[in-house]
């Protein structure tokens, strides 16, 4: 690398890969693509269309910082919303261009020779960088369970994150599987045009109220013309965010305090006792995803929807049968069943030595400061392993991970070196740490998707937003080895034309 600036491939045009390209162009890196499978930047938000689709934290903390947007439609905002403030961020900071789309990798693989990494494309094609960044996410590829009988569904069956516009639902019976997230913005949507609705639930989850009404005119206009009162709610919603952490995390009476309010709602929303029944969670709140909707319950409440507690135990052709016997006719099915969770699969990534990502891993992911994994060098995860929140804006997270990579890359550049590689006992003590302040938290207290199959949480960062931004402020090169400059062994390897292609990604 050298005196040349890296060339860097992103794999990911979503929230964190779009944000991840404008930093870097900030920092003077501007051989930079980003390869999306989808046909347009957006990430989840070009994925998920269903009907309701929006964000369940403010607009104005769920965005970057160096973009503020003063003219949200309303506090959560919509699924187009969203994506077209993202395509136009990508736009007004020059790396809309960056973006090659309708290109899906199938495998990366790095040289310990050339230091540098191959990416093959589903197409054929292959592309050459120095540095690798995922910038895949945690919830990118829907899952549907493996139900007895499915593939003999006769009728429309799809992923809510797969939503089929094309099909009308008016007049149908439509199952639908699942009640996380997705389901309770769709739910409500789908409930006033259906015919009759059946809900398969496996756990009900907490709720907190969200109305989401649009912003009167007066106060749009006051966010626009008023100095500092954009910065002001950003900062009063970080506020509120990270007081939800704690409860999470340091201080339970405020988790005991946000169940209680939940309850209280659940319950007003849900006045027939069997209703409500059906809908009390029986596990304590925060060990799930909390979710935020004041239309969701009063949706199951309507007189053509029921909801079904007893587990599926096989699909028919014409519907559902339940554990104990009933069947329910249906004439589509839309699953509600969220995703799989290993960060990178079904992507190979193949770094030093031709160990592969996933099988390294195991069921128990695992990343200093969920960023870096030794014996992958010049690779950096972007929303890795212990780097979500239970509660709060993902953001935030992002933004702090941005700014640790470019520190590794100058990092790389300083010390002369052709790549970069976490040292195993940094990684080691990194991932310890977190792990020993997530044993018994809340999220160790029922089964969800935060937690491995062993038990072990992988997705959630234990603490506050801004505790993360501080622990990835600087990377410290004493937990990091430098290969391919000055007294490494391995810098002869490279010949001139290696060191010679670093001016572009090669495709």
């Amino acid at each position: 690398m050298h005196e040349s600036t890296p060339r860097v491939a992103i794999i990911g045009a979503g929230l964190s890969g779009i944000g991840m390209a404008i930093a870097l162009r900030r920092a003077g890196v501007e051989d930079v693509v980003v390869i999306e499978r989808a046909d347009d930047v957006g990430g989840v938000w070009a994925h998920n269309t269903y009907p309701g689709a929006a964000c369940d934290v403010p607009s104005y903390v769920y965005s970057y910082s160096f973009a503020p947007r003063r003219d949200w439609s309303r506090p959560c905002s919509p699924q187009e919303e969203i994506q077209g403030y993202l395509r136009d961020v990508a736009r007004d900071h020059g790396v809309l261009d960056d973006v090659v789309t309708r290109t899906e990798i199938v495998e990366a693989r790095w040289s310990d020779e050339a230091f540098t990494w191959t990416l093959d494309a589903a197409d054929g094609r292959t592309f050459t960088c120095d540095v690798l960044i995922p910038a895949c996410g945690q919830l990118s590829r829907p899952s549907i369970p493996a139900l007895e009988g499915a593939e003999r569904f006769a009728g429309p069956s799809f992923h809510s994150a797969e939503w089929d516009h094309d099909l009308d639902l008016e007049g149908r019976r439509v199952a639908v599987v699942g009640t996380g997230a997705s389901a309770i913005q769709f739910v409500p949507e789908i409930a006033k045009v259906v015919d009759h609705l059946d809900v398969y639930q496996r756990s009900a989850p907490y709720l907190l109220p969200r109305t989401n009404a649009p912003y009167p005119t007066v106060v749009r206009r006051a966010i626009e013309v008023v100095p500092g009162l954009q910065r002001a709610r950003r900062e009063g919603g970080r506020l509120l965010l990270e007081t939800l952490i704690a409860g999470m995390t340091v201080a339970p009476p405020i988790r005991r305090a946000v169940e209680l309010t939940s309850r209280a709602f659940m319950a007003h929303q849900t006045p027939d006792r069997d209703l409500r029944a059906r809908t009390t969670p029986d596990h304590p709140l925060g060990c799930k995803r909390m979710l935020f909707s004041s239309a969701y319950l009063p949706a199951l409440g309507r007189e053509n929807v029921d909801v079904v507690v007893d587990g599926i135990d096989h699909v028919r052709e014409d519907g559902i049968v339940t554990a104990d016997g009933t069947f329910r006719p249906a004439d589509v099915i839309v699953w509600g069943t969220g995703f799989h969770t290993r960060f990178v699969a079904p992507m190979r990534i193949v770094g030093g030595g031709g160990r592969e990502l996933n099988e390294t891993w195991g069921d128990a992911p695992r990343a200093h400061h969920g960023i870096t994994v030794h014996g992958f060098p010049n690779m950096f995860l972007l929303y890795g392993p212990n780097t979500n929140l239970g509660v709060g804006s993902i953001v935030e997270m992002l933004e702090a991970q941005f700014g640790y990579v470019v520190d590794a890359l100058r990092q790389l550049r300083r010390h002369g070196a052709r790549a970069i590689e976490v040292d195993p006992a940094a990684q080691a003590v990194s991932c310890a740490r977190v792990q020993e302040r997530l044993d018994g938290s809340i999220w160790t207290a029922c089964s969800s998707w935060y937690r491995a199959a062993d038990g072990r949480v992988t997705t959630n960062w234990p603490g506050f937003m801004r505790e993360y931004a501080r622990t990835v402020r600087r990377v410290d090169p004493r937990e990091y080895a430098f290969h391919g400059g000055p007294g490494d062994e391995r810098s002869s390897v490279v010949g001139a034309g290696a060191a010679g292609a670093v001016g572009g990604v090669t495709a």
